[in-house]
C-alpha cells in the first residue's frame, strides 16, 4: 500500500498532486524547511509543478506566521504570564523584533522550534500590522524561493551524479541532505538559544 522506493513515492505524489499541494500549503503554515526540501527534490522529478509548488509554500508560510502574530497580538501577555517558562523566551524574542525585526523577520524560519514562537512573539512586540505585513510577505517569498529551489538544485545534482539503477544511493542522498538541513537547523536553534 505505502511505496518501498523514492519513484513509487514519487508516482504516488504525482497522482494526488491536489492534495499534496494542500498538505504543503497547511504544513508551509505550521513549519515546512525539510518537507518543502523533498517537495522541491519532488518538483525536480517531475511529481510537483514547480511554480505551483513555490506559490503554496510561500502563501501558506505567509498565511501561518499571520496567524501567529495575530494570537501574539491577542493573547501574548495571557500566554506568557499563564507558562512562564515559554513566556520568557516570547518575551526576549518580542525584545529583539523590536530592535532587529528586519533581519529576524528572515531569520526565524529557518531554526528549527523557532519558527513557532517568533510570529506571536512579533505579535507581543511593537511590530504594526503594516510593517509586519508587508516583512512577511517579502520573507516568505523569499524563504520559499530559497527552500524548493534547494530541493530543486539537489534533485539536479543527484539526477546527475547517480545512475536509475543505483536508486538506493539516491535515497541515502536524500536522507543525507535533509539530515544536514535539519542539524543546521539545529545548531541555529542552540545559538539563538544563548542569545
Amino acid at each position: 500500500m505505502f511505496p518501498s522506493d523514492l519513484t513509487s513515492f514519487l508516482d504516488l505524489i504525482r497522482q494526488n498532486g491536489h492534495a499534496v499541494y494542500s498538505f504543503m500549503f497547511v504544513y508551509a503554515a505550521s513549519h515546512a524547511l525539510l518537507l518543502g526540501l523533498f517537495a522541491g527534490y519532488a518538483a525536480h522529478a517531475g511529481a510537483l509543478n514547480f511554480g505551483t509548488l513555490l506559490v503554496v509554500c510561500w502563501l501558506g508560510t505567509f498565511a501561518g506566521d499571520i496567524f501567529r502574530f495575530w494570537v501574539g497580538r491577542q493573547y501574548g501577555d495571557r500566554l506568557a504570564d499563564r507558562y512562564p517558562r515559554i513566556g520568557r523566551y516570547m518575551l526576549a524574542a518580542a525584545r529583539l523584533a523590536d530592535r532587529h525585526h528586519l533581519w529576524l523577520m528572515w531569520f526565524h524560519r529557518f531554526p528549527n522550534g523557532i519558527r513557532g514562537m517568533a510570529g506571536f512573539a512579533y505579535g507581543m512586540s511593537r511590530l504594526s500590522w503594516p510593517v509586519f505585513l508587508g516583512l512577511n510577505f517579502i520573507a516568505a517569498g523569499l524563504w520559499s524561493g530559497a527552500v524548493v529551489s534547494a530541493g530543486y538544485a539537489f534533485g539536479q545534482f543527484s539526477e546527475k551524479a547517480i545512475s536509475d539503477t543505483s536508486s538506493g544511493v539516491g535515497t541515502v542522498m536524500l536522507i543525507a541532505f535533509l539530515g544536514l538541513f535539519w542539524f543546521l537547523g539545529r545548531k541555529l536553534e542552540q545559538i539563538v538559544e544563548r542569545y
